[in-house]
């Protein structure tokens, strides 16, 4: 996989993404200095759902392909557009452990976040990842190469634990997840991850791993995700959410054991 600093993108425009005739949220006419580029549109949301699109030649053979989602408000307005860009081998060999970019775009084809998950052998294990190598992250750029956060997996006894930072790497919010992260036909329910607050208790917002339904949750491994957060919070913040989002998703949800 090509270093992050050196990938060229061609951002194709997204409009013909998802389903025909989506309508896509207009760009709010606000004028706040030291807002990143493209992530006005987050000053007046207060939650995001992120819809997996299903790709019907890895349902058909089980051939991982690269992800791709479309992100909505509450109204069903697309904001942005994500795609993942990884290494095929890292995909066959690493499945969900596999080290990627996401780039995200909003509706004038502009990339507005990227995102960049490197790849880490032996991490994932809540026992372990106080230590940095065994610790799964995520690093956020808006605009790309401007590094506005992060969300690092922490060490825990059982429940995954999160922290999203800053750019200066200073905790902002903790995410504490569930005992069992996992949907099944028997247990159908959204699986939560509680945003809460530096002091680990306060809750602000949530992650949730929606049921898509039978067919979407056993056939495929197309997922669905909200994403809410204070109105108020900062933009930079809520593009840091969006990052923790995708890193919960592949660290728990890209397992075929886990759509099963």
């Amino acid at each position: 996989m090509a270093a992050p600093g050196s990938v060229q993108v061609e951002v194709k425009q997204p409009m013909g993404t998802g389903p025909a005739g989506q309508q896509w949220m207009a760009m709010p006419q606000i004028n706040v200095p030291g807002i990143p580029p493209g992530l006005e549109y987050l000053t007046q949301i207060d939650q995001l759902l992120m819809h997996q699109q299903i790709e019907l030649f890895e349902a058909l053979t089980n051939i991982e392909c690269k992800n791709r989602y479309a992100i909505k408000n509450s109204l069903g307005q697309q904001v942005f557009f994500a795609f993942e860009e990884s290494d095929f081998c890292h995909r066959i060999c690493c499945g969900a452990q596999r080290g990627f970019l996401m780039h995200i775009v909003d509706n004038q084809s502009r990339e507005v976040i990227r995102l960049e998950r490197p790849f880490k052998c032996f991490a994932g294990c809540c026992w372990c990842a106080d230590t940095e190598c065994c610790s799964m992250e995520i690093q956020i750029q808006s605009p790309p190469g401007q590094v506005v956060g992060y969300c690092r997996q922490i060490g825990s006894k059982w429940k995954p634990m999160y922290e999203v930072l800053d750019a200066n790497k200073s905790v902002v919010l903790k995410i504490n997840g569930p005992c069992c992260a996992c949907q099944t036909i028997c247990c159908t329910g959204d699986v939560d991850f509680k945003v809460c607050g530096t002091d680990g208790v306060t809750e602000v917002g949530k992650i949730s791993k929606q049921w898509g339904g039978f067919f979407r949750e056993i056939i495929t491994q197309a997922d669905n995700f909200s994403c809410s957060f204070p109105m108020d919070l900062d933009v930079r913040m809520k593009a840091n959410m969006i990052g923790a989002t995708f890193l919960i998703d592949y660290m728990f949800f890209e397992q075929k054991d886990n759509n099963s």
